[in-house]
């Protein structure tokens, strides 16, 4: 097709997801990670807090977010790919970006947290999903309820959720939550990755 890039050879584009996973892993480390004491959306304290918001609207870091999440759900045949704003809205619009250099482009839209009281009354902006297969994108996720809050809408709409994806899992019953509403939980990095403990 013209104006297509070409495919690019396995290994590297093998090599160039490693380099941005690896990037971005630094970038969370000293950047993203503040110590301290927190309360958490679940009411918890916490001694640390991941505030993936600061790298999701860094121009560093969002090319790989978007190449990242986008190896993490390929397998997944969507069309479609958002959440409940504000946290997922730079994460999908990365997504799209990444996905427009291969077979598969993929949409965005923006799920309200409300529907709007004036115009269409829209609840799901965007790409229509109404007999999509789609996945709810989220920066980090505390209890997985915004993101069944997106969920919730997104069926009204007619969409098929496949799976909720996180950038970064830490540990704190959104999977459980997300897996008992018959969903698959997938997560970019964990704990683990990041070198801290659960809390």
């Amino acid at each position: 097709m013209p104006g297509r890039e070409p495919p690019r050879n396995t290994l590297d584009a093998v090599t160039d997801l490693a380099a941005d996973r690896q990037a971005l892993l630094d970038l969370i480390k000293a950047e993203a990670v503040f110590h301290g004491d927190f309360t958490l959306s679940s009411g918890k304290k916490a001694t640390y807090y991941v505030d993936m918001r600061k790298l999701t609207l860094d121009h560093r870091a969002a090319p790989a977010i978007g190449r990242i999440m986008l190896d993490l759900i390929k397998e997944h045949e969507v069309s479609a790919v958002g959440g409940l704003t504000l946290g997922a809205d730079p994460i999908a619009n990365a997504v799209m970006h990444a996905s427009v250099a291969t077979e598969h482009p993929l949409d965005a839209f923006v799920v309200r947290k409300e529907p709007k009281d004036h115009g269409r009354g829209r609840q799901v902006e965007g790409a229509e999903v109404a007999g999509r297969r789609v996945i709810v994108l989220e920066d980090t996720s505390t209890t997985g309820q915004s993101a069944l809050k997106a969920v919730e809408a997104l069926r009204r709409e007619g969409a098929e959720v496949i799976a909720v994806a996180v950038i970064v899992d830490r540990r704190t019953g959104a999977q459980a939550a997300i897996e008992a509403a018959g969903l698959q939980w997938l997560a970019a990095f964990d704990l683990d990755d990041l070198g801290l403990d659960p809390q």
